[in-house]
């Protein structure tokens, strides 16, 4: 009896190995990339990090995001596992995502100046032995999309461009960082939208970004990372001219924009501060050109991050055709991969795989 048993099960095993010889499609589903449906919006849509009826229309696709590229020396305190639920609409001009995933501490505090009891200046810096933060830092959030035919990324999504330091070199070139981002081929390039929770979110816009195959740190320091092509605008560190305080500060005081210099509160530096007090570490301004061309607007609430995100389906101009994906082609299927950074520089969640965006 046992025998017979152990007859069918093997015959069992041999005949699902032959269908999965026969249909490559059963063999390969579980590395079938996820899906995300666009759906033509009824009415407006206004950004306000705040779901309004009409995206009552479209479904929500959940990724769970449980990858980390590396192991600080210093520790890492953010989360390991997050999902992030995301919805897209779309109308004649423009795409939108609604997204969510659940950060338990809002994290605002990138590298702030604190004023020490014996009147000096002190900035929160906590670097780990690749040269990155993960303990004075911010929140933040990048989508990445394929733009010209990028082998293996409808397979790997994010991972196929992500390139880490092993026993002190990336690609044959002596490097201290983690990993670096390039694409493995000329002409290929990706498309990275990057929201900034200190950076660029209170100006309600992410970092519009690309990668390409450079792999020269003299011709780009970031290696196959670049900003999109920009008239104006972006971040400075705040410090003065030999690094012991700050250059500029808020005037008025502003405890909302604790963490951040405003341009219609930028004032030069002035210490009426008392030990203890806080200055931001960074000078943000809008950016003008191709790199603002991402608008969003972002709200933390009870442990939970929510952005609410407007593109236009195409844009033009200079350099567009390499720096942004196109959604010019409704019958296409868009991929793209999501991560997400707590309070960390480089170190991040991510998923295996790609998401494969259609329009309905």
């Amino acid at each position: 009896m046992k025998t017979a048993r152990k007859s069918i099960l093997v015959m069992g095993l041999v005949m699902t190995a032959m269908l999965m010889i026969a249909n490559p499609l059963l063999a390969e589903d579980k590395k079938a990339p996820m899906k995300l449906v666009s759906v033509k919006a009824d009415t407006a849509i206004t950004l306000d990090a705040m779901a309004e009826k009409a995206w009552d229309k479209a479904t929500a696709l959940e990724v769970k995001l449980d990858q980390l590229p590396y192991e600080p020396n210093n520790g890492y305190n953010g989360i390991r596992e997050t999902t992030v639920k995301i919805k897209s609409l779309y109308d004649d001009k423009y795409v939108y995502f609604y997204l969510q995933y659940a950060d338990p501490t809002q994290s605002l505090e990138r590298f702030p100046w604190i004023k020490q009891a014996d009147g000096s200046w002190k900035q929160s810096i906590k670097k780990d032995s690749t040269g990155h933060d993960n303990t004075y830092y911010e929140d933040k959030l990048g989508m990445y999309w394929e733009i010209n035919k990028v082998k293996g990324f409808k397979k790997k999504g994010c991972a196929v461009s992500c390139h880490l330091t092993e026993e002190g070199l990336n690609n044959g070139i002596a490097d201290t960082s983690a990993g670096r981002k390039y694409t493995n081929k000329p002409g290929e390039t990706i498309d990275m939208w990057h929201w900034k929770s200190v950076r660029t979110g209170p100006l309600g816009m992410f970092d519009d970004q690309f990668v390409d195959d450079n792999t020269d740190p003299k011709a780009n320091k970031n290696w196959g990372r670049h900003g999109d092509v920009k008239t104006g605008g972006g971040y400075k560190n705040n410090f003065n001219a030999d690094k012991t305080g700050p250059a500029f500060m808020n005037s008025p005081y502003s405890e909302k924009d604790k963490y951040w210099v405003l341009p219609e509160l930028k004032a030069k530096f002035v210490d009426t501060f008392k030990a203890g007090d806080v200055v931001p570490g960074i000078v943000i301004t809008p950016f003008t050109g191709h790199r603002g061309d991402i608008k969003v607007q972002s709200a933390w609430k009870d442990g939970q991050w929510t952005l609410e995100v407007k593109r236009a389906l195409t844009t033009t101009g200079d350099k567009a055709e390499i720096q942004d994906v196109q959604f010019s082609d409704m019958a296409k299927t868009y991929y793209f991969g999501i991560s997400v950074f707590d309070n960390s520089q480089i170190n991040h969640v991510y998923h295996e795989g790609s998401i494969g965006m259609t329009f309905k």
